[in-house]
Parts: C-alpha cells; sequence; structure tokens
C-alpha cells in the first residue's frame, strides 16, 4: 500500500488546507464549503496522474488534434454528509465518473466510546473499475475501514484511492494494517500526529460536517 501526504510538496493546496483549519476564517461557512471543494478539485488532479492514457484523435475546425485522455472507468464513493463538498470537488475534475453514497455515523455510548455504523450504500457495480473513496478527515480509519467493506460488496475494483484532506498517523497506520487488496492508493493533504480523547484530530479543523453544514442536534 502506498501513502501520499501532498503537504510534503509545496503548491497552492497547502493555502486551502490553512484557510480550512483556521478558526476565523471558519466563521464563514460558504469559503469552508468552497475550500473543501478546491481541495478535492486538486486531489483528484493528483490522483488522475496515475491513470492509464491512450492518444485519440479529436476533430477541431481546423483539423485533427492527437490527445491523450484517461482510459479508466471511475466511481467515486462518498461517506455522507461531511464529503458532500468534497465530493463536489472531485465531480467537478472527474465529470464522467459514476457515483456512489455510503452513510457512516457514530453512534456513541458515552461521552468518550462510540461504534461506527453503517445504515445507507447506493452504488454501480465497481468490478475491474477505479474506485476512489473520499472522506474529508481520517480520525481513527474506522469509518473509512467499514465503508471500503461496504463498497466491496458491490464487486472488487482493479484499483482504489482513499482520498483525505487531513488523516491521523494512527489512522492512515489503521488502514495500511487492515484493508487488504492488492492496489490502494492512500492520498492525503496533510497527516496530523495524533488524535484526542474525542478521536478528534489534533490539531486538525474540528468537525468537517458542522463545518459546513451546520451543528447536529
Amino acid at each position: 500500500m502506498k501513502v501520499v501526504n501532498l503537504s510534503e510538496t509545496n503548491s497552492i493546496l497547502n493555502q486551502y488546507v490553512s484557510e480550512i483549519r483556521d478558526v476565523d476564517v471558519q466563521k464563514d461557512r460558504m469559503r469552508f464549503r468552497r475550500n473543501v471543494e478546491r481541495v478535492g478539485e486538486i486531489m483528484a488532479y493528483e490522483i488522475s496522474k496515475t491513470f492509464r492514457y491512450s492518444e485519440k484523435e479529436t476533430q477541431t475546425p481546423l483539423g485533427i488534434a492527437k490527445v491523450n485522455t484517461p482510459d479508466n472507468n471511475v466511481v467515486i464513493s462518498t461517506i455522507l454528509r461531511a464529503g458532500l463538498p468534497y465530493h463536489q470537488g472531485f465531480v467537478r475534475a472527474l465529470d464522467n465518473a459514476d457515483n456512489a453514497f455510503v452513510s457512516a455515523y457514530r453512534k456513541y455510548k458515552d461521552t468518550l466510546k462510540f461504534d461506527i455504523h453503517i445504515e445507507y450504500i447506493a452504488s454501480p457495480r465497481i468490478d475491474g473499475k477505479t474506485l476512489i473513496i473520499t472522506d474529508p478527515m481520517l480520525a481513527t480509519g474506522g469509518s473509512m475501514e467499514l465503508s471500503y467493506e461496504a463498497m466491496m460488496t458491490k464487486g472488487m475494483p482493479a484499483e482504489i484511492h482513499i482520498a483525505a484532506i487531513i488523516a491521523s498517523e494512527q489512522a492512515v497506520q489503521h488502514l495500511v494494517e487492515n484493508l487488504k487488496h492488492d492496489n490502494i492508493t492512500i492520498w492525503c493533504a496533510a497527516i496530523d500526529p495524533e488524535i484526542d480523547e474525542h478521536s478528534y484530530i489534533v490539531p486538525g479543523l474540528g468537525d468537517a460536517g458542522d463545518l459546513a453544514f451546520g451543528d447536529k442536534e
């Protein structure tokens, strides 16, 4: 399994990640969502560099242009609800992709202990396809692991890309140890060192779903 930490190279991506972390910028909910979309667009671009390409001919008003374009059959799977603006960024870049949606949530036993439940999945068949599973925050890796298992009920993809904005080192290690597929790459815009007693990433950015859509009951 390969892990790509995009914060290790300098690009405008770092600016968008900095802004979604910033407690003052976070007060503008629309700007937060748009920055999350921008990260999704850039992440999709980076992942697209790994696709298979072949030369194709395009008719222009003045002749024939030969262009290398992707051949991958892509499915973008998103974990609700925090993943929605992130998903939109991917769709903007990979507009021919099919889409899948998984609902994963924490069911708390008390203020510190919780189980993760999958409540809903809608997906096409994914056999032989390029599966991209997007989730803005990977804290423990538990939601991603269950979402991965849910998607595997829809077939066996040729390759899997897991795309997060911010992950904890613990979550990355958990996925490396527990996801059993021959061709998986984990993409992160940043990897943070720890999670707190509530399983929030530190320094992280807080609750991405609440920042994008408002507090939940």
